[in-house]
């Protein structure tokens, strides 16, 4: 049939008006008909010998594109009843009799209608907030199918009785049930952490930790992290011999699963994420206060376990071979108890080595920092303004990310040589004081204390995003914004809004801790480095003969740092040229090592 003769028949159906208010829903996002059933904002017909077309009725369909300015509908599909059985919807009767649907309409809902929140939601309140707002984005902070019991949400992990398969229960985490999943993250991590795996093999039959019992407090992680870095760890301390009691150093970084994973292969955990600051404590005590176990080592990142050992048993030290530190703020507070002559066991400075510091604070914060900014708040960076404050080498990563995607970077500092790099990399050098109503995004990275304080922060602009990529929550002073005229509220995961009397809101990303452990993820393969290199601080420490190591703070032997770099090369097919006996002779060195003196960084 062609379309003329087709156009003809049309053409010759009776039409009747529709009522303007079957056209008009309550969304106001659909075209509005006139009183004469004309849709608005629909362009007229030029002709009037042009042929109308008969619109095809489908059940559920909601366009108004079937409707044209001389369409009508005709008078049977026009008539409507209310069927129950449609839960009192309605209904158009067709010409043959048949029942078709009304198309159902969706509510939405404005900015004006938006929910009301408690200034500051309870721990429970949190939870199921961030549930109802986006738990798409709260998942997506840990791993891709992390998956929570909602029933669990309202109970705390203090207040369960769990046990693994084996009927073990010393341990604390979220939900048991989460093991095998957790086990797949490690098992993931392991194809990234090549060093560790080599190490474990080494030495698994020499059990270089036998008799060790190692109390740890760092991040227990998987996907939060992207990478099981403790996890495997600690599972290589266990193979190497050592027995181990664990709690997180963070109150935002633990994964569940991995947590639940640990638990399930026999390890002590006292860890869950979100932990309150009563529940941080206690936890780190658990690992510590166990009737017949004295740790006889400390691994720790930020310094709170030994903080908490010195000072409720400080008589555990008697028996304690020594402390390995990971972080900034960690090794800082070891070196003010050595200068007051208060540390009483050799400590091992892992921070300052010259793996951890060439690897893990640059490169890992250099990726990551752009994760963790995305994830949060879906942020563009070309043309941003941003303030870095520090310019070690975890500033260092932040600002080439930053400077990489396109943002206008500044940068304060302290130490001239810091300064003098920032400037010779092409980053204007300021104090704080001088753009902070300008910037767009504040991240700090100096391991100090109040570097963000409540001036800076009642001058910033509206929407600033304040965030922190060094250890502690110190360095940006929320405290101070814990007052009656401020108002909280939780966006997302790991996400507050803080609203100024006058309407102005700064973005808070994880209460200002650890930005990329708390929200993002971390390169598996830079983690394994650091991981390694703690490991082998343990052996050194835990293996050196009485009188090598006092009571101080001790950087890890260049030989180790090489040990850990030469484990990593075999990933990339990497080939070291060897010297020979006269090139090493001329050089003064040994042929197989250490290729630096102690004191390069």
């Amino acid at each position: 049939m062609s379309v003329q003769v087709l156009a003809a028949k049309m053409a010759e159906v009776e039409l009747k008006d529709v009522p303007s208010k079957e056209l008009t829903p309550e969304s106001p996002l659909t075209p509005k008909a006139d009183d004469k059933g004309m849709v608005e904002n629909e362009p007229k017909a030029t002709s009037a010998t042009t042929p109308t077309m008969e619109p095809m009725v489908k059940t559920g369909d909601t366009s108004p594109g079937f409707l044209t300015p001389n369409t009508k509908m005709p008078q049977a599909s026009a008539m409507k009843r209310t069927d129950p059985q449609q839960n009192g919807g309605e209904a158009f009767v067709n010409r043959d009799g048949t029942v078709a649907e009304a198309p159902r309409l969706k509510k939405i809902q404005f900015a004006d209608q938006k929910q009301e929140f408690n200034k500051r939601p309870t721990k429970i309140g949190r939870r199921s907030l961030s549930r109802s707002i986006s738990q798409s984005s709260t998942d997506s902070y840990g791993s891709a199918a992390s998956y929570t019991d909602s029933s669990d949400d309202e109970t705390s992990p203090r207040d369960k009785q769990q046990k693994n398969s084996k009927g073990n229960g010393d341990f604390c985490i979220k939900n048991i049930k989460q093991a095998d999943f957790g086990r797949r993250e490690i098992e993931i991590a392991e194809q990234e952490m090549p060093a560790l795996m080599a190490l474990r093999k080494r030495a698994q039959g020499e059990k270089p930790l036998a008799g060790a019992k190692v109390v740890g407090c760092t991040h227990i992680t998987a996907q939060t992290a992207s990478t099981c870095e403790s996890a495997v760890l600690m599972e290589t301390l266990t193979a190497l011999g050592a027995q181990c009691r664990w709690a997180a150093c963070n109150i935002y970084s633990t994964q569940n699963e991995v947590a639940a994973a640990l638990a399930e292969g026999g390890f002590s955990v006292f860890a869950w994420k979100g932990e309150s600051e009563d529940d941080f404590w206690w936890c780190i005590d658990r690992c510590v206060n166990l009737e017949g176990w004295q740790p006889n080592m400390i691994l720790d990142d930020g310094g709170d376990l030994t903080h908490w050992i010195y000072k409720k048993y400080p008589n555990m030290f008697k028996k304690i071979k020594g402390i390995v530190e990971e972080s900034v703020t960690g090794v800082h507070r070891l070196y003010q108890l050595s200068k007051a002559g208060k540390l009483c066991v050799p400590a091992m400075n892992v921070n300052d080595s010259v793996t951890k510091q060439k690897f893990d604070n640059l490169y890992c914060c250099r990726e990551s920092i752009l994760d963790g900014l995305k994830r949060t708040t879906d942020v563009m960076f070309g043309g941003k303004q941003v303030m870095v404050c520090g310019y070690g080498e975890v500033g260092k990563g932040c600002c080439a990310a930053l400077k990489a995607m396109g943002s206008i970077v500044y940068v304060t500092e302290i130490d001239p040589i810091c300064a003098l790099q920032a400037c010779m990399d092409g980053f204007r050098l300021v104090k704080l004081n001088e753009v902070i109503r300008q910037v767009d995004i504040v991240i700090t990275c100096t391991g100090n204390k109040n570097v963000v304080v409540r001036e800076y922060l009642d001058r910033m602009k509206n929407g600033c995003i304040v965030c922190n990529m060094g250890h502690s929550n110190t360095e940006i002073d929320v405290a101070s914004l814990r007052t009656p005229e401020l108002t909280w509220e939780r966006v997302r995961s790991q996400v507050d809004h803080v609203i100024w009397p006058d309407g102005k809101r700064i973005v808070l990303l994880a209460e200002g801790r650890l930005l990329n452990l708390s929200c993002s993820t971390v390169p598996t393969f830079v983690l394994s480095i650091t991981a390694t290199t703690q490991a082998l601080a343990l052996i050194e420490l835990y293996n050196a003969p009485e009188g090598r190591y006092k009571q101080d703070v001790y950087l890890l032997p260049k030989k180790m740092d090489e040990y850990v770099a030469s484990l990593h090369l075999p990933t990339f097919d990497a080939h070291l040229t060897e010297l020979s006996d006269e090139q090493a002779k001329y050089l003064g060195l040994n042929k197989n090592g250490p290729f630096k003196p102690n004191y390069y960084r």
